[in-house]
This record gives structure tokens, C-alpha cells and sequence, in this order.
């Protein structure tokens, strides 16, 4: 999936963007972005308890992602949206030759 997605941005030729991340499976509220010290970070959790036979199951997962900014993008620039298909999109308001992508 992760190549599948740098292939498309590296076609889609957006300079803008910084970053794609797949959250699927993460409740919005509980993604959280920060931009600070010229690196964005995405941490998002996910915690389920399941009551059985056997007694309780509990599951957990994370996702930490930390992204350093291409020089000269001010902190203020960087902006994010989750759209409906659980992509975490990440841009900055000027464009970036070349641009920094997701690894």
C-alpha cells in the first residue's frame, strides 16, 4: 500500500503536499496532529475491549509518524484534513521543489 501511494504522489507532481497517511480504522477524534519545532507529528490510537468466555480481550494499535518540514516552511504554512476515505492528507501553502514525501 505505502509504495502504491508514493508512486501516486510522485505522478501527481502536487508540490504542496508533504505527506499521505492511510488512518483507516482510527476514530478521527482520536488522530491527532501537531506541528512544532519544524516537524509534523501524527499519533493516532485505537483501543478495544472485548468481554468473552474466557474473560476480557483487549486490542490495541498506534500510529506515531513524524515528518521534518523542507527548509524555509514556516510551522504557520503546514495544514491537514482526513477526508471521507480516512486518508490523512498533509500540505504546506507554497509549493516545494522537489518536495519532501512520506516515507
Amino acid at each position: 500500500m505505502q509504495r502504491r501511494v508514493n508512486r501516486m504522489l510522485n505522478s501527481s507532481h502536487d508540490h504542496k503536499l508533504l505527506a499521505l497517511m492511510n488512518v483507516k480504522g482510527f476514530d478521527p477524534e482520536k488522530v491527532s496532529v501537531t506541528v512544532k519545532d519544524g516537524k509534523v507529528k501524527v499519533l493516532a490510537e485505537h483501543r478495544e475491549e472485548h468481554t468473552t468466555i474466557g474473560g476480557k480481550e483487549y486490542h490495541y494499535k498506534s500510529i506515531t509518524k513524524e515528518i521534518s518540514l523542507p527548509p524555509g516552511v514556516n510551522e504557520d504554512e503546514v495544514t491537514y484534513s482526513l477526508g471521507p476515505n480516512s486518508v490523512l492528507r498533509i500540505e504546506m501553502a507554497s509549493k516545494c521543489y522537489p518536495c519532501l514525501l512520506s516515507r
